[in-house]
């Protein structure tokens, strides 16, 4: 099963394990990771699950769509690597991505 890193603001850092084709916000929410509040339940409506993917998995978590471009609008302290978390769904190719929660969410 993919590997997922989550890196709090503090520096603190949980690793999660989640079947492919789930959600970096659903595999948060499943396991109880701090900061990642997910209110609209994934539904790319509002920017609380909003994430930094390390720079070292940008490119292999790609870019921001459309719609999820539009909510990140709503998120904290916005950066280039900036995603919701509900739109980057495990795969093998992402086993190990590591990504930073913010301070607060929006």
């Amino acid at each position: 099963m993919p590997k997922i890193t989550f890196i709090s603001h503090d520096g603190s850092s949980r690793d999660v394990e989640t079947a492919a084709g789930t959600t970096v916000m659903e595999a948060a929410i499943k396991n109880l990771v701090s900061g990642i509040e997910a209110e609209c339940g994934g539904a790319c409506s509002c920017a609380t699950c909003h994430v930094y993917v390390d720079e070292a998995w940008a490119a292999k978590a790609g870019e921001p769509e459309a719609m999820e471009e539009d909510m990140l609008d709503f998120a904290a302290d916005v950066r280039p690597t900036s995603r919701l978390s509900c739109q980057i769904k495990m795969s093998a190719e992402l086993d190990g991505i590591v990504v930073h929660i913010p301070e607060r969410q929006a």
